[in-house]
């Protein structure tokens, strides 16, 4: 007999549903799933999944402080085998910052073997580091066993986990917390508990208590890495208001000779002959040492840092970086903003206090609003812990009230054990005792019907009863609730006072002075340099001021071009035909025992745009610029300077124009002289040329053929000068100008007998 099995149809479990809606449906569940069990932490116990987990697998194993350590890859296997199914080596990795007194102000987990360091190396493999809990971490889950939290089943339902952890331990701002979530994230830094403590105690005193008055007794972080914080305090009471904002955290700058709050003067090291070098012995949270050494090793390689000739490690337990000044005249405080400014030895700390509340919703709260929240947890909790001490002391006390029946009727009890068969039931009958009495009286042991054990019942039956007097006055009063939670918070407050090794605040907060002001050309040490750039674009700089007539090498094919006098710290304005101004370092020029390199490596130089003039840039100078078209304005230096390789546009040009001369105006000129290719010389007042800092200009000379051959600026009293032809370097002026002088934009008329036949001045 064969029977046919019909295979359901795989399509009958199509679901016909809008691609997008179902998507929509699907993200939203992983993304919650995110926000309430992974990233974000519980405003009660300051924890995310994986850490209460980790806690928790750690106390079942009963590795407490008095315990033994066992093996991380024990705690990791628990962990990820009954109560969070995820990776090990995330799990790991979470645990390895509970025990990193560098990572946690104040860690929960403590290791023996290698859990990193803040070099930024990697903690060894698990199977190799053991772990057991800190007494803080007992702190926070104090109270488990007293009914205080719910537990939850875990993931297969095997065990149960507790929601949070009940333990007055203010872990969330005492530790911080980091996480991304999905659309939000959080961030909050670890603080000093004793401040916390301090905050709380006044919100319980005066619950109307203003944002200012905590921010009198809540100063800001307390970084395990300790720094400095150079933010204001209306800056971060702001940021503590509202929840959001930034903290510019530094490191110090200390030799751990220098007397509290001096930090700002402190870090110079004294040195034989009048030399000195900077120690920092703090760095910015979250900072790998490593990487900041590696960081100012390239600013040094790069030469962006010249003041700083080098850096050493000397650290051991604690941090010692020393910086070495290229001498002894460089100024301290201009290194220690250089270094600020350019590596991570300023930071920002991104302030975002999104926590999850009791009803597991996210949320950005304020200082105030998370302290309110968390005291009420805190009540809540010595509420239901209370509820559970009188519950057992209920069960208790009637049970001390059926043997305080059974040792007043001793006799009649021992006659109705012996001669009944069934004891219980004519027990409870005539002493009207319940059930559990009848059953704890049939399981007394002989040796507990002395006399002096019904002394002991009825002493601990008054103190029962008297503890349950109080506790039933705590659950009435909502005042001595708060006294009682007062209480703990002092008890507690005294194992983090400012006076202990784990108490004392590390993170100074200091106001930084007004950050100096300085370009990175005032660090290029300043020395005499050559400018050479040959006729095919080929740039170097010589050493020293050579003269500028002695006979250069160049290519074969090339020859000179421009040859100048400049300081490594002067910048070069480099002008081409095509009206684009381009900028140069000095001290960024090609060594001169080549022939250099090419310009264009150096610039964004158009291939058809030819050089025309190289000169070194003057502050709040002028220059005259003119097109061979015989348009042409006056332009400040200053608005010259270009920021990137593309050069600026300064002169527009059109098909055939080009920029073809560019002078540097002296102070005392007064004048313009143009000549054109005709021959013909105009001379007019600078005052008719305009100052732009770009276009195509004015006319400055009418011509019926040809253009503009050159043009120069000129003391009108002192005449026009032009050079001689010539090896004889002779100059001639022509005294009496005036009769050339002009209005802007005439014809103007023949030069001087002798003017040179090219139109050059």
């Amino acid at each position: 007999m064969t029977t046919d099995i019909t295979e359901p149809d795989p399509f009958d479990a199509i679901v016909d549903a809008p691609f997008d809606s179902a998507l929509s449906e699907r993200y939203l569940i992983y993304a919650l799933s995110t926000i309430t069990a992974r990233s974000l932490p519980d405003l009660r116990d300051g924890l995310k999944p994986v850490h209460r987990r980790l806690l928790w697998a750690m106390r079942q194993l009963k590795l407490n402080p008095t315990d033994a350590f066992k093996k991380s890859a024990r705690v990791v296997g628990d962990v990820i085998g009954k109560y969070h199914p995820h990776g090990d080596q995330s799990v790991y990795d979470a645990m390895v910052r509970l025990a990193q007194p560098f990572s946690l102000r104040y860690p929960l987990v403590e290791g023996q073997g290698n859990f990193g360091n803040i070099d930024g190396d990697n903690a060894a493999a698990y199977r190799y580091t053991e772990a057991r809990l800190t007494k803080t971490a007992i702190q926070l889950m104090a109270g488990l066993d007293e009914g205080t939290v719910n537990f939850i089943p875990t993931y297969n339902g095997e065990e149960e986990e507790p929601e949070i952890f009940p333990g007055i331990f203010p872990n969330l701002l005492a530790n911080g917390s980091s996480g991304i979530a999905v659309g939000m994230a959080t961030s909050i830094p670890s603080h000093n508990v004793a401040e916390v403590i301090d905050a709380a105690l006044l919100l319980i005193d005066n619950p109307t208590a203003e944002h200012a008055e905590l921010m009198q007794l809540f100063h800001g972080p307390d970084f395990a890495t300790g720094g400095v914080v150079v933010d204001s305090p209306a800056a971060l009471s702001h940021a503590y208001e509202t929840g959001r904002g930034a903290i510019r955290v530094r490191g110090r700058f200390s030799t751990g000779r220098e007397p509290d709050g001096a930090w700002e003067a402190s870090g110079i090291e004294k040195l034989p002959g009048g030399q000195w070098q900077l120690v920092i012995s703090e760095i910015p949270y979250m900072l790998a040492k490593g990487k900041l050494i590696e960081q100012v090793a390239q600013l040094i390689a790069d030469k962006k840092l010249p003041i700083l000739e080098d850096i050493r490690d000397e650290s051991d337990e604690a941090i010692r970086l020393v910086f070495v000044p290229k001498s002894r005249n460089v100024d301290p405080d201009l290194l220690k903003q250089s270094l600020f400014k350019l590596t991570d030895l300023e930071t920002r700390f991104s302030l975002n206090l999104n926590v999850l509340d009791e009803t597991r919703t996210p949320g950005v709260l304020s200082l105030k609003l998370l302290l309110q929240e968390w005291l009420k947890s805190q009540i809540d909790i010595l509420m239901r812990r209370s509820q559970h001490r009188l519950d057992k002391i209920a069960a208790r006390l009637e049970l001390l009230e059926g043997y305080i029946i059974a040792f007043l009727n001793l006799d009649r009890i021992i006659e109705i054990i012996r001669s009944e068969d069934e004891p219980k039931v004519l027990m409870m009958a005539e002493f009207e005792l319940n059930d559990r009495q009848a059953e704890a009286i049939l399981n007394m042991r002989l040796r507990s019907l002395r006399r002096l054990e019904e002394m002991e019942l009825r002493r601990e039956l008054d103190t029962l009863r008297a503890e349950q007097d109080e506790l039933n006055k705590l659950l009435d009063s909502p005042a001595r609730q708060r006294t009682r939670i007062k209480r703990d918070l002092a008890n507690l407050r005294k194992d983090y006072a400012e006076d202990t090794a784990l108490g004392r605040r590390r993170t100074t907060i200091a106001e930084a002075a007004p950050t100096i002001e300085f370009s990175m050309d005032a660090m290029i040490e300043k020395a005499p340099v050559t400018v050479i750039l040959s006729a095919k674009g080929w740039v170097r700089g010589a050493s020293g001021h050579e003269p500028l007539d002695k006979d250069f090498k160049y290519k074969d094919g090339d020859g000179a071009a421009f040859a100048l006098h400049a300081q490594t710290t002067d910048k070069l304005l480099i002008a081409c035909d095509n009206g684009r101004f381009y900028t140069l370092g000095a001290d960024k020029l090609p060594g001169a025992r080549g022939f250099g390199e090419p310009v264009r490596t150096m610039l964004d130089i158009d291939t058809e745009a030819a050089i025309i003039a190289v000169m070194v840039y003057r502050p709040k100078a002028q220059l005259l610029l003119a097109s061979n078209a015989g348009r042409g304005f006056v332009a400040e230096a200053d608005e010259l300077l270009a920021e990137t390789r593309k050069g600026r546009g300064v002169m527009t040009t059109k098909p055939g124009v080009k920029l073809s001369v560019v002078r540097e105006v002296p102070a005392e000129h007064d004048h313009i002289a143009v000549v054109g290719d005709n021959r013909k010389l105009v001379i007019f007042s600078l005052s008719e040329m305009p100052v732009m800092a770009k276009g195509q200009g004015v006319t400055l000379q009418r011509y019926r053929d040809g253009g503009l051959a050159d043009a120069i600026t000129l003391k009108l009293e002192d005449g026009l000068s032009w050079t001689m032809g010539g090896d004889t370097g002779r100059t001639r002026t022509e005294k009496d100008a005036v009769m050339w002088k002009v209005a802007r934009g005439a014809a103007g008329r023949l030069p001087p007998t002798g003017f040179p036949r090219d139109g050059r001045f």
